[in-house]
């Protein structure tokens, strides 16, 4: 019974090996990445089954040693033979002991670092991949992944249950090995199956979940070494494979469940705890409480709660309910899953779509003002008219097309208006609505002016288009409202954004230079008309005074004619006075008061000396 255990162990090894070639090569036929991952757990199931079956080897070996030795001890020998060591009459003995100490380990480590470097890499790999099955090929790998599934399920269960009745420790890992890679071939068919569904992508998230479990078995056996570090050791108590997996035996044969959990706690405790009432009684209950667990789980599904600014879809059967089909903010009850299911929706959130440009990781940080000359993110370039590089092309010159590049970066702001629309009437609605947004931003700036958009219009503009984008949503029932497009980051491409600063820097040194020459045009133009008018004012008011004087001269003289004839003496003597206070307008007068004489008014009309000439002083004159 022994030698054919052993050469079970041997099919299982050489089975492993042939099912994880042909998973390989099938799955690398039709590009499968579920297949691929597959087939490293086939490599390692071939690791363990073969340490294992070297283990078979080496317990053979120390019984046949010991049949043996058995045999020559009732013979002649005995006496010679029994004195020679220990160490030489058991060296089968002697060898499994010492691989069990130190090459289990070993290897069990290495089956570690296995684990975990297949998870880490095996994961990055698929973020980084975007292929996929190959649609013309996917027959032919998803069948031979079937193949090997039923053969590993069929010698799996025969080996599973050989081990189970022989109580033969070392046969079950390779048998679990071979249960387990069954129903990841199954699981490998079934997404291959996919590429004609409506689930592209399940191949991916297969390969995905396979590299979960991968490195939930590095964690197992990371804890497995660790404990057995701490694990009591009974002399004479057969002790469990270091390798062996409890979660790949649980996994390939889940019927096991309970014994598995008896087996690890009497192997870790050291005694029979499977054996204790609290054990026996959670044994028989077992079932009973994963029915209430189930019941419990299945009650909870029938309630939901919507939380404020969301709403809620509710489907039966897959449809929507007809009459609430639409949950509102609260509490609501429903049939349990799967029959009513609820879609979250954020309906009162307004929503951002970008078009023209893709932000960076870090614009969710404070936003700041940023040059034409730094790229925005990921920007596309867009076509816009330039009517004045077409109207100032000379005739006989080469005209230039007159188009120019614009990078736009336009964010549009919507909220879900009609739930049921955006969520039925299109299988990604707000795809669908940037795609929208992009072809109305196109066909706006390829009819709009260059130097309009990126100046005056710019309001105008982000307006029109809003109304555009609009009706366009409304016409394909997208079930959503705009209410805001911007058009703030408008700049040329750049590259050529130093450029366009230089000739816009040049048009407006230009226009400073034209309103400043106007500037003094009328200023100049201004300062002369008001001298002009001025000394024209100046010379009419000299006229008109010469000719009021002269008229004023004439009527006088015309008045004194009859005085004069009248009085001649009075009128000489009122003249002369009138006429020496006018003349000696500047001079002293001297006002002399006398009584009892004949009044003798005496004129003297010379400058005469001050007091500061009187009291000058003369120098001594020389010796």
């Amino acid at each position: 019974m022994e030698r054919s255990i052993q050469k079970n162990g041997l099919v299982n090894l050489l089975v492993l090996l042939l099912a994880g070639v042909a998973a390989f090569a099938a799955a690398r036929y039709a590009n499968s990445l579920s297949g691929q991952v597959a087939a490293v757990f086939a490599g390692l199931g071939v690791l363990v089954a073969f340490v294992s079956w070297f283990q078979m080897r080496l317990e053979e070996s120390e019984r046949l040693e010991k049949l043996e030795l058995d045999e020559m001890a009732r013979s002649k020998a005995r006496a010679a033979l029994f004195e020679s060591k220990e160490a030489e009459l058991f060296p089968a003995q002697r060898a499994r002991e010492q691989f069990e100490r130190f090459f289990v380990p070993i290897f069990t480590s290495v089956l570690l670092l296995l684990q975990g470097a297949g998870a880490f890499f095996l994961w990055r790999w698929l973020s980084q991949t975007t292929t996929g099955v190959a649609p013309d090929r996917w027959i032919v790998a998803a069948s031979a992944f079937a193949l090997a599934a039923l053969i590993l399920f069929l010698l799996g269960r025969f080996s599973v249950t050989i081990a189970r009745l022989e109580n033969h420790r070392l046969l079950r890992p390779g048998a679990s090995y071979l249960l387990l890679n069954a129903y990841i071939c199954a699981v490998a068919a079934v997404a291959i199956a996919t590429v004609r569904t409506e689930l592209p992508h399940f191949d991916l998230y297969a390969a995905r979940g396979l590299c979960v479990l991968l490195g939930l078995m590095a964690v197992e056996t990371l804890v497995t070494l660790v404990l057995e570090i701490y694990r009591p050791r009974v002399k004479g108590k057969v002790e469990r494979p270091l390798y062996e997996s409890r979660l790949v035996g649980l996994l390939g044969q889940p019927e096991g469940l309970i014994t598995t959990a008896a087996q690890a706690l009497d192997y870790q405790f050291g005694f029979k705890v499977s054996e204790t009432w609290f054990y026996r009684f959670f044994e028989k209950a077992l079932g009973w409480l994963i029915l209430l667990q189930l019941g419990v789980l299945v009650l909870s599904t029938c309630v939901v709660f919507i939380e404020p600014g969301e709403r809620a879809l509710l489907e039966r059967f897959g449809r929507p309910a007809d009459a609430r089909a639409i949950l509102g903010p609260g509490g609501h009850l429903k049939l349990p899953w799967p029959i009513d299911r609820v879609y979250r929706y954020r309906a009162e959130q307004v929503q951002t779509i970008h078009v023209g440009f893709a932000p960076d990781d870090d614009d969710h940080h404070e936003q700041t003002a940023v040059l034409w000359t730094v790229g925005h993110g990921t920007e596309d370039n867009f076509l816009v008219a330039n009517r004045e590089r077409f109207a100032t092309a000379a005739p006989g010159e080469r005209k230039a097309p007159p188009v120019s590049l614009l990078s736009v970066n336009v964010p549009v702001q919507f909220q879900v208006s009609d739930l049921q629309a955006w969520a039925y009437n299109h299988k990604d609605a707000s795809n669908l609505l940037h795609q929208i947004a992009t072809r109305e931003t196109v066909r706006y700036l390829a009819s709009a002016d260059l130097n309009e958009i990126m100046s005056h219009t710019r309001l105008e503009a982000a307006r029109a288009l809003r109304d555009r984008i609009q009706a366009s949503a409304d016409k394909h029932r997208v079930g959503a409202n705009i209410l805001f497009v911007g058009l703030q980051g408008i700049h040329p491409p750049v590259k050529v954004a130093p450029e366009y600063e230089k000739v816009v820097a040049a048009t407006h040194e230009k226009q400073a230079k034209i309103l400043g020459a106007e500037a003094d045009a009328i200023r100049t133009n201004a300062l002369a008309g008001a001298r002009a008018f001025t000394v024209t004012n100046q010379a009419e008011a000299e006229r008109l005074s010469v000719q009021i004087a002269a008229l004023s001269r004439a009527a006088a003289f015309t008045n004194q004619i009859p005085a004069f004839n009248a009085t001649p003496s009075v009128y000489k003597q009122r003249a002369y006075y009138q006429a020496f206070p006018r003349a000696t307008a500047n001079a002293r007068k001297y006002l002399l008061l006398a009584t009892n004489v004949d009044e003798v008014v005496s004129f003297d009309l010379q400058d005469k000396f001050g007091q500061d000439f009187f009291q000058l002083t003369v120098p001594p004159p020389k010796k």
